[in-house]
């Protein structure tokens, strides 16, 4: 009886399964607000790994596949997959996702981003004509992100809209207890100055008012010449800098040149889920770069 009972079960089960919504990501932070706003009713997808590059996605045939069966795709947008998604789209053929459906969703549209150059040249480096698009990596705009998320799953599963709602609650809820954590410990450095290799966290110190002297790279995407790090270490001889912001993908040779010359701290950051240890979710993830940076 156990069995014929269990056997019951797994035949009413199975088709809840299958209507869950596929939804597939560019990126892991992406996947992790979507899994915790839609928790049961649907299924999350990430294309590209924590550890990687953002502007540089190796294309894989299983990123066609799951692109194919997507009902919603959702993108960091600001041109940040320009390089590496749209022949991907082309060749996964799905009209449901395609630029200008419902069921695209670019989140870069919800927030508002720095950095918009007034004149696009190849001379300014690997630029983005939308702007930077690391803007995730500010802890408020997540909020912005998640309810854009929340929408767009009831825009396309109404019979969820409650179950939504509510997951999304008790997201936002979760998160503003987090972020008065995060801000009491990030206003120690309120003021300091640092030096990043690449621009991907400028939203992050603009909202604890960190002040950025310069990055490692020459220009955006650019890596740093002889000329550039001399200049940068005249800069330095003349400034009092605390860290030397490294992210995890980029060579780090000249970050460590220019801390081991000036003792300063060199510390690498995280930029998504799944980039360092530790950094299992978007909460772990915020968790992990605030240790890094106050070593609380």
């Amino acid at each position: 009886m156990k069995k014929i009972i269990l056997a019951a079960f797994l035949l009413t089960a199975l088709p809840a399964l299958a209507e869950r919504l596929q939804i597939v990501t560019t990126y892991p932070y992406i996947a992790s607000i979507t899994e915790q706003i839609g928790q049961e009713r649907v299924r999350v997808h990430a294309l590209a790994g924590g550890q990687w590059d953002p502007h540089t996605i190796l294309p894989k045939p299983s990123f066609i596949a799951k692109l194919r069966r997507a009902d919603l795709l959702i993108i960091n947008g600001a041109q940040l997959e320009i390089g590496w998604l749209p022949p991907l789209m082309n060749q996964a053929n799905n009209p449901r996702i395609a630029v200008g459906s419902k069921a695209l969703l670019d989140l870069s549209r919800f927030v508002q981003l720095m950095d918009v150059p007034t004149s696009v040249s190849r001379a300014h480096g690997d630029i983005h004509p939308d702007g930077n698009p690391h803007y995730y990596l500010d802890p408020v705009n997540i909020p912005l992100l998640a309810k854009a998320i929340m929408d767009k799953l009831i825009e396309l599963d109404a019979t969820g809209a409650g179950y939504y709602r509510k997951n999304h609650a008790a997201f936002i809820q979760a998160w503003n207890e987090q972020l008065t954590v995060w801000d009491k410990k990030m206003a120690k450095l309120k003021g300091i100055t640092v030096i990043e290799y690449h621009k991907n966290l400028d939203y992050f110190l603009a909202r604890y008012e960190i002040k950025l002297m310069d990055t490692v790279e020459m220009l955006p995407g650019i890596p740093p010449t002889s000329k550039h790090i001399a200049a940068l270490e005249e800069k330095i001889a003349g400034c009092k800098v605390c860290y030397i912001l490294q992210d995890i993908y980029n060579p780090d040779e000249a970050s460590r040149h220019l801390a081991t010359k000036f003792n300063i701290p060199m510390v690498k950051m995280p930029h998504d889920v799944g980039s360092v240890p530790g950094a299992e979710g978007i909460f772990a993830l915020f968790e992990e770069i605030i240790r890094r940076i106050t070593h609380d």
